[in-house]
C-alpha cells in the first residue's frame, strides 16, 4: 500500500505543486507519517486553513505542499482551501480515487469512474486508457475510448461497430457482453443512435445490422414504399465498412444472413437490373446483374456499349473478384455479336485474305478466345450456358465455317503456296534474322508453338504497355501442311527443305535432321560458324544473371523454343485448356522477354511455327470427313493432313506436290477443305493444326526493341467545373474527365476520391476509379461520382472543403494525396435536408 500511494503521490507532483490527501476514516496516518517526498513539505490540515494559504501562497510559493486531513473533505461552502484545492490536485485514497490518480483525472471525471468500475478492476485495460487518455479529453471521449478498448477498436463509433459486427460475424458476443458488464451499453446505443439515428426499445447488433441493410438498400434503390429508420451517414457506414479489407469477412458473413432475412432476393426478382448497377450489398445482386445481362446479350436487346458501361461499373464493386470470369465472359460476348454482325468475310485471292485477316478478322477468334476463357474460368456452366450456346454456334457456323469455306476456294485455286506481298515462312530467315547478322547485331529469336495471329496481337499490346520496350507486329504466312516439324524448320537457315519419305513426318535441314533443340542447335551452329544456338524456354529461363549474359555473349543467334499452347492443345485429355495455355503463354513470354533484355539482349524477334483452329463443343459428324484417305503409299497422317506418294484425289481434300509447296523432294500433301477434320484414333479433335485455314496458317512475327529513354505515362483525368462550387444538400455528383484515350503507352490511371476538410477530415464516402477509358469520343471518357455526405459535413458549414483525387501508387497499398483537387463550400445543415 505504501509504495502505491508513494507512487500515486509522486505522478500528482509532478503536475502539481500542492495536493489534498483527505483521509475519510483516519486509517492512512501510518502512511502518512512514514511517506518520505524529496521536496514535499507535509502539513496536516487542522483549524489553520487561514495560516496555511498564507504560508503557501505568499511565503513559500515555490515549495511544494502534501495537505492531509483526517476527516472527509468539508462541503464546498465550509471549505476554505476550495479555492487552492481547486487550482491543484486532490489524492483519494478509496479504489475510485486510486484509479482517477492513475488516470490524472480530475474531481469532475469521479462519475465515469464510478458507474464503470467493472471496467476499471482489469489491470491491463486500466494501462491502455491511460496511455490514450489526452490531457483535454471530456467524459464523452474517455467513455468512447472505453469503449474501444473493450472491442479492440479505435474511439470511433464506426470502428467499436466494426469490431461488434466482426464478433457477431464469428457467432461471438465477448465483446459486446464486456461493454454491458462495464456499464457502456447505454452509451453505444445512445451514439449509435446519434450518429446514425438507429433507435430501437431493445437495441442489439443483430438488430441493428438488420435495420442498416435494410434502410441502406432502400436509399439507394430510392424505394419510397419501404420504410427508412436511418440516416445518410448509416449508408455512408456500410460503404467504408463494405470496402474495407480488415473486416470484408465479416460483412461478407452478415451481409449474406440479412439477404436472407430481408428477402432480397425475391425482391429483386421484380427489378429492372439495370437499375442496380450501383448496388451492391448482397452477392445475390450480381447473380441477378449477371443472369439478366445474360438474356439481354443473348436476346440482343442491349448495347456492347452499354454491357462494357455495365461491366466497368461492376469492376469497382465488393463482390467482382467473385464473378470477375462471369463479366468479362459477357463482355467478350456482347463484342463478339457486335463485330461478327458488322464483319463482312469476302475475300479476292490469297493475299486480299490474309491481309484482311491480320486487319480485322483475327479480332473474332480472339474475343471467341478471350468469351471461352473468362466463360470456363467462372465455373458457371449453367449460368452462362444460353450464351454459350449462342457464341458457339455464332462462331462455328456464322464465322469459322464460313470463312474456312471462302478460304478453301482461294487454297483451291492458288497454283503455289504464297500470298505475296505476305512473306512466307521458308523466308523469315533471311527477311527478318539476316539483316541483324549483317550489322553485326545480335539478335534472340523466340518460338512459341501454336501461337496464332490473334494471340500475338495480344502479346504486342502487351510488351508495348511495358516501360521502354517498343513492338511492331507483322504476319506471316506459315508452311503447309501447318505442323511443328515443317513450321520449325522453315524457320532456319536453310537452302532446302524437305519431308522425309517415310512415317515419321521430320523435316531436313539441307539434308539435316530438324527434329528436336539439339539438332536445331546444331543447324545454327553450323550456318553461323559456331555462333548460332538454341535453347527451350525453360532452361534459359532457370539460368542465372551471369549465365544467361554469357550464354547471349557466345552467340550472334540464339533460338528460344517455347511450347505450352501445343504441348497442351496436341493432346486429347487437355486440347480443352488450349485457351488457359493461351493466356499463361502471355505471361511466360512477357517474363522472357524481359530476362533477355535483362541479358543485355536490344533485339528480339517472336514468332510461331504455326496456329491452330479450335472450337470449345463438341463436333459434330458433319466436321469429319467420311471417306478414307488412301493412294499408292500413305505415309503420315494427322487431324488436318495426310503425307504420301500416289494418294487418290478426294473431293473432300486439296491436293499439293511438294513443288508447289516450296519443299524438295517428292511428297505429296492432302489438306481437308475448310474446316474438316480426317478421323484418328486416340487424337482430340477440337484442337487441331496442319490445315489451311487463316487461323492455322498466318502466324505472328513481332520485331521487339528496348530503348534507353521511359515512354509510358499515365492518362490525365481532370475535374469538369460545373459552374457551382457549392454543396447544399447531402449529395454531390462530381463529373471527372479523362484527356485522353488509354493506349499501349498512355495507360490507365487509379484514383481515390472524397471530399475532406481543410483538416483532413473525410466528410463524404470514397470511391475507387480506374480510369481506363479507350474510347476517342471525348465524351465517352466522363464519368460521374456520386459523393453521400457523412455527419462530418455538418460540422464543416459555411467552410470551404476540398475535393480531393488521390492517385494511387503502382505496386503498393499507398496513394500520393491531392493529384487533383478543387474547392467546395459548405453552405447548408444537412441532416434535415434528405429525401429518405
Amino acid at each position: 500500500m505504501n509504495d502505491q500511494i508513494q507512487r500515486a503521490l509522486i505522478r500528482q507532483f509532478d503536475k502539481h505543486r500542492i495536493v489534498f490527501w483527505y483521509d475519510a476514516k483516519d486509517e492512512l496516518r501510518a502512511e502518512f507519517d512514514a511517506l518520505q517526498l524529496d521536496g514535499v513539505e507535509k502539513v496536516e490540515i487542522a483549524n489553520n486553513e487561514y495560516g496555511l494559504k498564507y504560508r503557501m501562497l505568499r511565503e513559500q510559493p515555490e515549495q511544494k505542499f502534501l495537505l492531509y486531513k483526517a476527516a472527509p473533505q468539508p462541503d464546498d461552502i465550509q471549505n476554505w482551501l476550495l479555492d487552492v484545492q481547486l487550482a491543484h490536485g486532490t489524492f483519494r485514497t478509496d479504489q475510485v480515487g486510486i484509479w482517477m490518480s492513475e488516470l490524472d483525472l480530475g474531481i469532475g471525471f469521479q462519475s465515469i469512474v464510478a458507474e464503470h468500475v467493472e471496467f476499471y478492476k482489469s489491470a491491463k485495460r486500466l494501462e491502455l486508457l491511460k496511455k490514450q487518455i489526452q490531457r483535454d479529453d471530456t467524459e464523452h471521449m474517455v467513455r468512447r475510448r472505453m469503449l474501444a478498448i473493450c472491442v479492440g477498436g479505435d474511439a470511433r463509433i464506426d470502428s467499436v461497430l466494426e469490431h461488434l459486427l466482426q464478433e457477431y460475424s464469428e457467432k461471438s458476443d465477448d465483446a459486446i457482453k464486456l461493454v454491458e458488464r462495464c456499464g457502456l451499453a447505454e452509451f453505444l446505443w445512445e451514439q449509435v443512435k446519434q450518429h446514425y439515428g438507429y433507435h430501437s426499445a431493445t437495441p442489439g447488433i443483430k438488430d441493428f445490422v438488420i435495420e442498416l441493410f435494410k434502410s441502406c438498400y432502400a436509399m439507394l434503390l430510392l424505394n419510397t414504399g419501404a420504410e427508412v429508420r436511418l440516416n445518410n451517414d448509416a449508408l455512408v457506414f456500410l460503404k467504408r465498412w463494405k470496402d474495407s479489407r480488415q473486416f470484408e469477412t465479416s460483412f461478407e458473413a452478415i451481409s449474406a444472413e440479412c439477404a436472407d432475412i430481408l428477402s432480397i432476393e425475391r425482391d429483386l426478382s421484380t427489378r429492372d437490373f439495370k437499375a442496380l448497377v450501383e448496388l451492391d450489398f448482397f452477392r445475390v445482386v450480381d447473380q441477378k446483374i449477371i443472369s439478366d445481362m445474360v438474356h439481354a446479350v443473348t436476346q440482343r436487346t442491349v448495347s456492347t456499349g452499354d454491357v462494357a458501361v455495365w461491366v466497368r461499373q461492376r469492376r469497382q464493386t465488393h463482390w467482382y473478384r467473385s464473378f470477375e470470369h462471369c463479366y468479362e465472359a459477357i463482355d467478350y460476348a456482347a463484342r463478339f455479336v457486335y463485330s461478327l454482325a458488322g464483319m463482312s468475310l469476302q475475300m479476292d485471292s490469297l493475299a486480299d485474305a490474309v491481309e484482311r485477316y491480320k486487319n480485322s478478322w483475327f479480332k473474332l477468334d480472339q474475343l471467341y478466345r478471350k468469351f471461352i476463357y473468362h466463360s470456363v474460368k467462372s465455373g458457371q456452366t449453367t449460368l452462362l450456358s444460353e450464351l454459350n450456346t449462342q457464341i458457339e454456334n455464332l462462331y462455328s457456323n456464322s464465322y469459322l465455317l464460313k470463312l474456312g469455306d471462302l478460304f478453301s476456294h482461294q487454297v483451291a485455286s492458288t497454283e503455289r503456296w504464297q500470298a505475296s506481298p505476305v512473306i512466307r515462312q521458308s523466308q523469315f530467315y533471311r527477311h527478318w534474322v539476316k539483316p541483324f547478322i549483317e550489322k553485326g547485331t545480335k539478335v534472340c529469336v523466340v518460338i512459341s508453338d501454336a501461337m496464332r495471329y490473334e494471340i500475338g496481337d495480344e502479346l504486342q499490346r502487351a510488351i508495348r504497355k511495358e516501360d521502354r520496350f517498343d513492338c511492331d507486329l507483322n504476319p506471316m504466312l506459315s508452311a503447309l501442311p501447318s505442323y511443328t516439324q515443317l513450321g520449325m524448320a522453315s524457320l532456319l537457315p536453310h537452302t532446302s527443305l524437305e519431308i522425309s519419305s517415310n512415317d515419321t513426318g521430320t523435316v531436313l535441314v539441307d539434308g539435316v535432321s530438324s527434329q528436336g533443340t539439339a539438332n536445331r542447335s546444331k543447324i545454327l551452329a553450323a550456318a553461323l560458324s559456331g555462333r548460332g544456338q538454341a535453347i527451350k524456354a525453360e532452361e534459359f529461363s532457370a539460368l542465372n544473371r551471369d549465365a544467361s549474359r554469357e550464354l547471349i555473349k557466345a552467340n550472334d543467334v540464339l533460338y528460344v523454343y517455347h511450347n505450352r499452347i501445343d504441348h497442351t492443345g496436341d493432346k486429347m485429355h487437355s486440347e480443352g485448356e488450349a485457351f488457359d495455355a493461351a493466356e499463361r503463354t502471355l505471361e511466360d513470354l512477357l517474363k522472357l522477354v524481359k530476362k533477355l533484355t535483362a541479358a543485355n539482349v536490344s533485339n528480339i524477334l517472336v514468332t510461331a511455327d504455326h496456329g491452330f483452329i479450335y472450337q470449345n463443343r463438341e463436333l459434330d459428324e458433319s466436321d469429319f470427313i467420311n471417306d478414307e484417305v488412301s493412294g499408292q503409299s500413305v505415309l503420315y497422317r494427322d487431324r488436318r493432313f495426310v503425307l504420301g506418294q500416289g494418294l487418290r484425289d478426294s473431293e473432300n481434300c486439296h491436293s499439293f506436290s511438294s513443288e508447289q509447296l516450296g519443299l524438295s523432294g517428292y511428297m505429296e500433301v492432302q489438306i481437308p477443305k475448310s474446316i474438316n477434320r480426317l478421323r484418328l484414333k486416340g487424337s482430340g479433335s477440337r484442337f487441331v493444326h496442319g490445315g489451311a485455314t487463316l487461323q492455322e496458317v498466318v502466324v505472328p512475327v513481332l520485331k521487339i526493341n528496348k530503348g534507353r529513354k521511359s515512354d509510358t505515362a499515365a492518362v490525365e483525368v481532370e475535374i469538369i467545373n460545373t459552374g457551382s462550387n457549392l454543396i447544399t444538400s447531402g449529395q454531390l455528383a462530381v463529373s471527372l474527365y479523362q484527356t485522353e484515350a488509354v493506349t499501349e503507352k498512355l495507360q490507365p490511371r487509379l484514383i481515390r476520391v472524397g471530399i475532406y476538410t481543410k483538416g483532413g477530415t473525410l466528410i463524404s464516402d470514397q470511391h475507387e476509379v480506374l480510369f481506363d477509358f479507350v474510347s476517342e469520343n471525348a465524351r465517352e471518357r466522363e464519368f460521374t461520382v456520386r459523393f453521400l455526405m457523412g455527419r462530418e459535413a455538418d460540422k464543416a458549414n459555411n467552410e470551404v472543403v476540398t475535393l480531393r483525387l488521390d492517385e494511387k501508387l503502382e505496386g503498393t497499398s499507398h496513394y500520393r494525396e491531392g493529384y487533383r483537387t478543387a474547392a467546395y463550400t459548405v453552405r447548408r445543415s444537412f441532416t434535415s435536408d434528405f429525401d429518405f
